[in-house]
């Protein structure tokens, strides 16, 4: 404590009080002179203060009686002021002190309170507020409906959830944890896959025997296909693997919505075909109200990922709601393209 403005630490007591000096005499603003004021030598300042005598200070910051005169004495030089009347019998604030005293002891009191109550926020029980962003058909569908349970679990957690298909913007938006569908591109954001993203195309039965099943990427330039308009205004690319290379193909679209669940409802109705995720349709493809097309040429797994930005210092609402999340996600049945191939 008695080293913050040591040599070693590349700042000298001469130099930071050169600093505070410059600050205070060029107009520089308060923070600014508050940096080169030594934080060490104000505590230990207020503990002799409180306690009578630098000793007893020395005792209840932990320290010897002999670095919490340093640290005053550094603080009383930055300052240029005298701030103790000292004796061999006794120590007193002078005048200066008093009013030293008067200013910045309620501050450090509210430092103090607010690292306490950063250390119960890290020690105790789950608490605070949650700012979550999720695409418009996964959080509506799959993370919305988990949201009752988590409260349950974690009643002092409170839940903001944002949908919204375009980028995440987690610093501007102050935004916790983004659920993401397909492979992040941003290095400096944590991402970690929670479920597989299977791309299905499907069909409805009663479109199916009216138009005949497509047998051929080709062959859906025949058919109604209804496609998704992506945050930027273009069309979605549906994607195929053929013959083991990924292969994008835009279709003609009859339809197109901005929302996927109005795409899966137009698709159920007969109106046409669509590529749309696993976890949209697979209710629908084991009750037999849509039946996948095109199964041999389904793309690679893209994954669904829960992100965030960093996994040091990580808040105790956001690592329970992480842990909450993957696992009551894995633990839905959300199937894979694996179980139509053998039925395509």
């Amino acid at each position: 404590m008695e080293n913050t403005a040591s040599p070693d630490d590349g700042l000298s007591a001469r130099s930071v009080e050169s600093s505070a000096i410059a600050a205070s005499g060029t107009g520089a603003d308060s923070l600014a002179y508050s940096f080169a004021t030594s934080y060490a030598g104000v505590v230990a300042f207020i503990a002799v203060a409180s306690e009578g005598n630098f000793a007893k200070a020395g005792d209840r910051l932990g320290i010897g009686r002999s670095a919490v005169s340093r640290s005053v004495q550094k603080l009383e030089d930055q300052l240029g002021t005298r701030l103790f009347l000292r004796t061999t019998r006794s120590t007193s604030l002078t005048r200066e002190g008093e009013r030293f005293y008067e200013n910045c002891h309620t501050g450090v009191k509210h430092i103090v309170q607010a690292l306490d109550d950063m250390r119960e926020l890290r020690e105790g029980p789950p608490a605070g507020h949650l700012r979550i962003n999720a695409t418009t058909g996964f959080g509506r569908k799959i993370v919305a409906p988990l949201l009752k349970g988590f409260r349950t679990a974690y009643p002092d957690i409170s839940v903001e959830l944002l949908l919204d298909d375009g980028p995440t913007d987690f610093t501007g938006n102050r935004i916790d944890v983004s659920f993401r569908d397909g492979r992040m591109e941003d290095s400096q954001v944590i991402a970690k896959q929670i479920v597989p993203m299977q791309m299905l195309l499907c069909a409805a039965p009663s479109y199916i025997a009216t138009h005949s099943m497509p047998a051929e990427i080709e062959d859906l330039a025949r058919h109604c296909c209804i496609n998704f308009r992506l945050p930027s205004g273009r069309l979605y690319d549906w994607e195929f693997k053929v013959n083991g290379l990924a292969r994008k193909f835009t279709p003609q679209s009859m339809l197109s919505f901005n929302d996927a669940d109005l795409i899966l409802q137009a698709v159920l109705e007969g109106q046409g075909i669509a590529q749309m995720a696993g976890y949209q349709v697979s209710e629908y493809l084991r009750k037999g109200t849509l039946v996948p097309c095109l199964p041999q040429y389904a793309p690679d797994d893209r994954g669904h990922y829960l992100c965030y930005l960093s996994r040091q210092h990580l808040p105790g609402r956001i690592r329970v709601f992480i842990d909450y999340m993957t696992a009551q996600i894995r633990a839905l049945d959300l199937l894979s393209v694996d179980n139509f191939l053998l039925k395509g």
